[in-house]
């Protein structure tokens, strides 16, 4: 009965699959994905549906989701003039942010290929993602939350923060949140983490654990954590 935390898969079904075989995921484990496992990738859908048939796994809410949320209804029409014409513009605007600049258009593409049952489907599994979760493994505390907690407050509840300061704002490496509790994090990729030592593997500093290790990029690995024991799983590009 172990626990495994990863994050930010971004469409690329086949790391996710290695990574799976290397961890040697049991039915009796517990699988968490902190979010963002649309866009960019190849296969963003066909991730999620793989997901969805898996019991052991659960998953919180990235801000890829939020975006795709926000265009998948719009999705399920007929994509013609005249209902863009209907669309809010600030709905527009937020599709062709997606579409354009954050890697909307593998999740758009594999998306529209479904049955409509199908939509329905994937739409109400996203909508049930959690936007955080605490836990207890191994006589010790973590929470699990996208981002970060921005706008830190050693005095504010985590349910006092906003799906913003959650889900979007970045976490800060260098502020010890809690000195009794973990706080793992997704949405940054260790490779952009100022001064860190070793870019590209899960990246440990004053009780933060980062486990985005930038699956989408060229050189990028989609990692995971055994919080039982601390050991360390990474998938390659190309199954290196």
């Amino acid at each position: 009965m172990a626990t495994y935390v990863i994050s930010d898969i971004h469409g690329e079904y086949d790391m996710l699959m290695d990574l799976l075989e290397k961890i040697s995921l049991q039915d009796s484990d517990t699988l968490y994905v902190l979010g963002d496992v649309l866009d960019r990738g190849p296969h963003p859908i066909k991730t999620l549906r793989k997901l969805m048939v898996m019991p052991n796994v659960i998953c919180l809410v990235g801000n890829h989701e939020l975006m795709a949320l926000e265009s998948l209804k719009f999705l399920m029409q007929e994509i013609t003039t005249e209902n863009i014409k209907k669309l809010d513009p600030e709905m527009l605007d937020g599709f062709l942010v997606w579409v354009e600049h954050n890697g909307g258009k593998t999740t758009m593409d594999e998306f529209k290929e479904l049955s409509l049952e199908d939509q329905k489907e994937v739409i109400e599994y996203l909508r049930d993602f959690l936007v955080y979760e605490e836990i207890e493994v191994a006589g010790k505390d973590y929470l699990l939350v996208h981002a970060g907690l921005g706008g830190f407050d050693p005095g504010k509840d985590i349910e006092d923060y906003s799906l913003k300061e959650l889900v979007w704002d970045r976490a800060d490496y260098d502020i010890c949140y809690y000195a009794d509790k973990y706080v793992i994090t997704g949405h940054t990729p260790t490779q952009y983490i100022y001064n860190n030592p070793n870019p590209g593997y899960i990246y440990r500093k004053n009780n933060h654990i980062a486990i985005d290790c930038g699956a989408y990029m060229p050189e990028g690995r989609l990692a995971a954590i055994c919080l039982d024991t601390g050991e360390e799983y990474y998938s390659y590009p190309n199954g290196r």
